[in-house]
């Protein structure tokens, strides 16, 4: 495999107001000192998990993955360059500037834009959250996991798994009244790390560039009282508490400010030996619960 985990997720945002508090005062995460019209905030020992840039759109404008070892990231940015792909690797200012030795971008073939990264650096001082979420889990499993819009599905799955070293976990086929008779594609992609998936990919629109993003803590007690403050703040619940049936993750999902969803969970299943796992078909997406409301506003 090439990819280990989720690094973290760059965002342009038009109100940068709103995800400060957003981020701090609903998701807990740390506001560490915002450089102008920059936000980061921390969830573990990073320098920060999540960055806002403030823009004239509200979207999605990079994903960043992480690859273990130098020898690993440079034999990636070669495979994607003789698949056809092209590679634009960062000088050293740019890549201090995320807090990583080594930096490259590219794109997947529905045009969802990566960052490839290695080498990164740690605070140097303890995570602290602003709501007392103990901790958020990240470690291996990395951020958490992401779900990115395609209009190439079989084009964009084969582009994370040969040549970004993704495996498959699972797929759905998701009908909905007027669709298509065999369903919308959606296949979950686990990385090196323990996660069930680290990227999965829909036949789905996202104007924002990113369909939802997944943070994970470490009780129940913790995404209740999360979920508590983003009602209690007016946010968009997109989908009310409930288990699913493919990662047993606990989750709410929750409208942010720049459009796309936060899934936030806890429980998440993992994986200690991929060898030794069989890839499934998921029929019914929800155990229990997860009850959706796909309109609202922003908050």
């Amino acid at each position: 495999m090439s990819v280990r985990s989720l690094a973290y997720l760059i965002v342009e945002a038009t109100d940068l107001a709103r995800w400060r508090s957003f981020g701090s005062d609903v998701l807990g995460m740390q506001d560490v000192a915002a450089e102008g019209d920059v936000l980061r905030f921390r969830i573990d020992d990073r320098p920060f998990r999540l960055q806002v840039e403030h823009g004239p759109r509200d979207r999605v404008t990079a994903i960043g993955l992480e690859i273990p070892t130098m020898v690993a990231f440079e034999e990636t940015l070669n495979r994607l360059e003789a698949g056809g792909h092209a590679v634009t690797r960062a000088d050293p200012a740019d890549a201090a500037a995320r807090h990583v030795r080594g930096l490259a971008r590219c794109a997947d073939p529905a045009g969802n834009h990566l960052e490839l990264i290695w080498g990164h650096m740690v605070a140097g001082t303890p995570f602290v959250s602003p709501t007392g979420v103990s901790r958020f889990v990240t470690g291996e499993g990395g951020m958490g996991h992401v779900v990115l819009p395609t209009n190439r599905y079989a084009e964009t799955c084969a582009f994370y798994c040969d040549l970004l070293g993704f495996g498959t976990s699972d797929e759905m086929r998701v009908q909905f009244p007027g669709g298509p008779e065999a369903g919308l594609g959606l296949m979950f992609l686990h990385a090196e790390g323990p996660r069930h998936h680290t990227v999965a990919v829909g036949e789905f629109p996202a104007p924002t560039g990113l369909i939802h993003a997944m943070v994970e803590v470490a009780t129940i007690d913790e995404v209740g009282l999360a979920l508590d403050r983003a009602t209690a703040a007016g946010y968009h619940i997109s989908a009310t508490i409930g288990r699913h049936t493919n990662d047993r993750m606990i989750s709410f999902y929750v409208r942010s400010p720049s459009g796309f969803d936060i899934e936030y969970g806890c429980d998440g299943w993992r994986c200690d030996d991929w060898s030794r796992f069989t890839p499934t078909f998921t029929i019914k997406e929800d155990l229990w619960g997860h009850h959706w409301d796909f309109g609202g506003a922003l908050a």
